[in-house]
């Protein structure tokens, strides 16, 4: 587990510096990237003191985990389980807690093919003098983009794109990154509620029978939740469906939509 945290936080660093690329440079005195504020009109700058890069950066830093939340396959595996909780009727049970780290274990099971190519194509080459920290930044979120896009429908694609008022791209390599992570977005949503749906059908069968045969009893007052409940915690039970539904999310990274 600790290789894949040192995976995650390498891929946190060369991302945040990549993707602010055009106001970095490097400082021959710190080795650390020195931003700076241009005067408008002579069109010269002044160096942002210590203090304030480091304001910038973990305000950055704060934003990074989101958007590491919605570019890996933990958006998919939350509404998942969380679409099955409501399912069994159990309301808070698993907490939340529970679901968000059985989440965050099978993210980082699933992105470890991709963290280890981020390792390798980038963060080894900067870390021996190599690449420059831009470099690595573009060649991590190149690799993180194929991983969505393997996972992102084209008609998701084209949506986006033409919000943005382009056209078809000739290749996945063409598609730009601020269109593959909102199209990811979308595609992770709409598979997550698919999965969640199947999911849902035979626990609501289960419901239904249940308040039919109350009713037909007459047994108006009694609540068919209750009732349907031990059922449907057994039937979960019997088919061993925690280690089904984790398998069927992991493997459903494998296919492409």
């Amino acid at each position: 587990m600790k290789r894949h945290h040192f995976f995650l936080l390498s891929l946190v660093s060369l991302v945040l510096f990549g993707s602010v690329t055009s106001a970095l440079a490097q400082s021959s005195a710190f080795d650390m990237p020195i931003l700076k504020l241009e005067n408008i009109p002579g069109g010269g700058g002044q160096n942002m003191s210590l203090t304030l890069q480091a304001l910038v950066l973990m305000t950055l830093l704060t934003v990074l985990p989101s958007l590491l939340l919605v570019t890996t396959s933990f958006t998919r595996i939350i509404i998942t389980l969380s679409i099955l909780r409501q399912a069994l009727g159990t309301q808070q049970t698993p907490p939340n807690q529970v679901l968000v780290g059985l989440a965050l274990f099978l993210t980082f099971f699933i992105m470890t093919p991709t963290f280890n190519q981020i390792n390798d194509v980038a963060f080894i080459p900067y870390t021996q003098g190599q690449i420059s920290i831009q470099e690595a930044g573009i060649r991590s979120a190149g690799q993180l983009k194929t991983f969505m896009l393997r996972q992102t429908r084209q008609t998701d694609i084209l949506a986006i794109a033409e919000l943005r008022g382009d056209r078809a791209y000739d290749g996945m390599d063409n598609v730009p990154f601020v269109v593959a992570v909102p199209a990811f977005i979308i595609s992770e949503l709409r598979t997550a509620f698919t999965i969640g749906f199947l999911l849902f059908l035979p626990f609501l069968v289960i419901d239904i029978v249940v308040s039919s045969v109350l009713m037909a009893l007459g047994m108006m007052m009694l609540s068919p939740m209750l009732i349907s409940l031990p059922f449907k915690l057994m039937l979960f039970v019997l088919v061993n469906g925690w280690a089904l539904t984790v398998t069927s999310l992991v493997e459903s990274f494998a296919r492409v939509p």
